[in-house]
């Protein structure tokens, strides 16, 4: 069963919605961006139903300035106090819950890893985002990572279609020269304090168990993946509390039939 329900944050009333389940693993989900608790087209509510008919408690909500939320909007740099209070409210409403595993995607990945509330027994992150807000239009960190763009090329070169196009004429040679200076770009290595590299040093610190759930066509894990390769290299050489997956699909949300790839994760890392 759903219900609707407020908690305290600072002194703004967030809106919260729970999917009432009996088992003893709940499941958190932190919406990324500006999106409110049900998710791009409702994706986040049905997977929380689904993740409820299994058993397993599933508790969203909007964060401060977001949807229903009172309080100001202060993004996901600064959504620490939100995910503690809605982990909290969580064990109010379903008190049977003993563990509570955490989902996000995008910057809700970011943010798990950055504030890391202790009250949390495993974290499930998807395509977690690395570029600073900073970044200008046009800066060379706007472009897709090099391996990326390289793989982008050796498929446009299979492609019959693709080199008539040039031939014609038909392609826009300024994109075309931008994207093959970036091949040129070495591996990158994460600035100090740059997200990045916080994000690499919370990994490596994390007291809990870690599920990277990465979709190999989607920007945001390609620039992950990039940032992080020597610690993700290291991950799946010398198994231990953080594990990756990776899904050859372009969908940043794991839309379609890739939900339910992720289902299937989820549940995994509820019953593990």
């Amino acid at each position: 069963m759903r219900h609707q329900l407020t908690f305290d944050c600072d002194g703004a009333a967030l809106a919260a919605t729970l999917d009432d389940a009996p088992g003893t693993t709940g499941l958190l989900i932190v919406s990324g961006g500006n999106e409110v608790r049900s998710g791009a087209h409702r994706g986040m509510a049905m997977l929380a139903q689904r993740i409820a008919a299994a058993g397993h408690p599933v508790f969203r909500f909007d964060r401060r300035g977001i949807g229903d939320s009172e309080g100001e909007n202060g993004g996901y740099l600064r959504s620490g106090p939100d995910i503690a209070a809605a982990a909290a409210a969580f064990r109010r409403a379903a008190p049977h819950v003993t563990r509570i595993a955490a989902f996000g995607n995008c910057d809700a990945a970011s943010a798990l890893l950055l504030h890391q509330p202790p009250s949390f027994d495993t974290l499930i992150l998807a395509n977690p985002w690395t570029y600073d807000d900073d970044r200008e239009e046009g800066d060379e960190q706007a472009l897709p990572p090099a391996a990326a763009i390289r793989a982008r090329y050796l498929a446009r070169l299979r492609d019959p279609g693709s080199l008539m196009r040039l031939l014609k004429g038909e392609v826009d040679f300024r994109k075309l020269a931008r994207g093959l200076s970036a091949l040129k770009r070495k591996s990158v290595v994460p600035a100090p304090d740059s997200l990045a590299d916080q994000i690499d040093a919370m990994l490596a610190e994390t007291p809990c168990p870690v599920r990277l759930l990465l979709a190999t066509g989607d920007r945001t894990a390609q620039a992950f993946m990039e940032k992080l390769a020597a610690s993700l290299a290291y991950i799946e050489a010398n198994p231990s509390s953080v594990s990756v997956e990776r899904l050859a699909s372009p969908s940043h949300s794991f839309a379609g039939a890739d939900a339910e790839w992720l289902y299937q994760r989820i549940i995994a890392a509820l019953a593990a």
